[in-house]
């Protein structure tokens, strides 16, 4: 390193874990590997699953045969998916009328769920100068990447109680009384928290939404699940909804992603949503032109092809029907997953308890296994999940999951 002529100053950076545990997923031969790692909706049998009314919706579109279709969008993306963005994200149903609900809010395009975290923490950085940002601990590990790049400092609230394996409300609400600070962003996971798939109850987000208006907290919601995580968008969009809704004198902003209730991972189909308060909604389209200038100089504009697809599906009564039952599918799936792991592991007498796997809710289980478990399970088992325990619920199927339950049972029974 030392004869290198650079004006660099960089150091090696940690791998992403779940993209290199994909990785070497991806090269083990062995025959009975399984993938808990990575968050993706699979089959049965382990596949990819284009869900069958997106592949109505390319059909149609082929058949459409739009000439713009690879033409440049706006600066703020394609204007009508955001408004149907909007409208299921925010539902408007309680007091505000539908006009000067939609009045408050400001929304974008972005490059999925991941640029809407991004594009939201940058815009606060430059525009808000929060002194902090609250991420749960733990969290969706690129919320840290995210908000260092930002430049806003990190701090934590509890929010799994190992013990129990639960949520941990009164260590939240605790840490967020007696440490946060007026201005202070706090990052909640509108759904299916990633990576625990532990959520308050609706009575402890009605406490979280007073606890943030009375300190003058900033709610940034991330919703990559509606939809995905229960069947229902109404249910995974419920506590965006009663913030937005009950709390109109607060701001707040919404990181929304296509990714899974779609199935359009690799088109990167998102927005952001900045909501003012009742008292400034004369300030939205400013805000939108901030957010612009953010996204001129970074992407120029989102993509184009996925946010089409989502459009043509729910501009239409018949499509937009066939997608609540794809999404039941899915989530469907994963349910059935977890009661077949918990039963397995309870026939098997494994120590410990299992009851917290089907508490849990969305793609992801915190389920309690110790780094040096996983280990164990990946060496000699090739069973891949994250060194915090955390599994991908979708990569079990009907075939695997007795030999992943018994794999668990044997790692456990060993150390022990």
């Amino acid at each position: 390193m030392s004869n290198i002529d650079t004006r660099l100053n960089v150091s090696p950076v940690p791998p992403d874990e779940i993209f290199a545990l994909n990785g070497a997923y991806a090269v083990d031969p062995h025959p009975q590997k399984v993938s808990l790692g990575v968050g993706v909706y699979r089959t049965d049998d382990g596949k990819p699953w284009p869900l069958p009314v997106v592949q109505k919706a390319e059909k149609a579109l082929v058949v459409d045969d739009d000439l713009f279709r690879h033409e440049y969008t706006a600066i703020e993306g394609d204007v009508p998916f955001l408004g149907i963005a909007r409208d299921l994200m925010f539902g408007f149903e309680g007091k505000q009328s539908e006009e000067d609900a939609k009045a408050r809010i400001g929304s974008v395009q972005t490059v999925a769920g991941t640029g809407a975290n991004h594009l939201g923490a940058l815009f606060l950085a430059h525009h808000m100068k929060p002194t902090n940002v609250w991420l749960s601990n733990p969290s969706w590990a690129n919320h840290q990447t995210i908000w260092e790049l930002a430049g806003v400092p990190r701090k934590t609230y509890p929010y799994y109680h190992a013990a129990t394996r639960s949520f941990d409300f009164e260590g939240m609400m605790s840490s967020l009384e007696s440490e946060a600070q007026e201005g202070d962003v706090v990052l909640l996971h509108a759904c299916a928290h990633n990576p625990t798939g532990l959520d308050p109850n609706k009575e402890q987000w009605v406490a979280i939404a007073d606890l943030c208006e009375r300190k003058k907290l900033f709610p940034f919601f991330d919703s990559a699940y509606q939809g995905f995580a229960s069947g229902s968008v109404e249910e995974d969009a419920w506590a965006v909804r009663y913030f937005f809704n009950n709390k109109p004198n607060m701001e707040m902003c919404v990181a929304q992603s296509f990714s899974k209730n779609f199935g359009l991972y690799g088109q990167r189909v998102g927005a952001f949503h900045y909501c003012t308060n009742r008292a400034s909604v004369s300030i939205r389209d400013v805000v939108v032109n901030n957010l612009c200038h953010l996204i001129r100089g970074e992407f120029s504009m989102g993509p184009r092809v996925g946010c089409t697809i989502v459009k043509k599906v729910l501009t239409s009564d018949e499509l937009t029907a066939d997608w609540h039952e794809d999404l039941k599918v899915m989530s469907s799936r994963i349910k059935a997953m977890r009661e077949a792991l918990y039963n397995e592991l309870v026939r098997l007498q494994t120590p410990g308890t299992w009851e917290h796997i089907i508490q849990q809710n969305g793609m992801f289980s915190y389920t309690g296994l110790t780094p040096k478990q996983v280990y164990a399970l990946k060496d000699k088992y090739h069973i891949y999940l994250l060194k915090s325990g955390r599994a991908s619920i979708s990569g079990l199927s009907q075939k695997n999951v007795a030999y992943v339950a018994q794999a668990i049972d044997d790692v456990i029974r060993n150390e022990n």
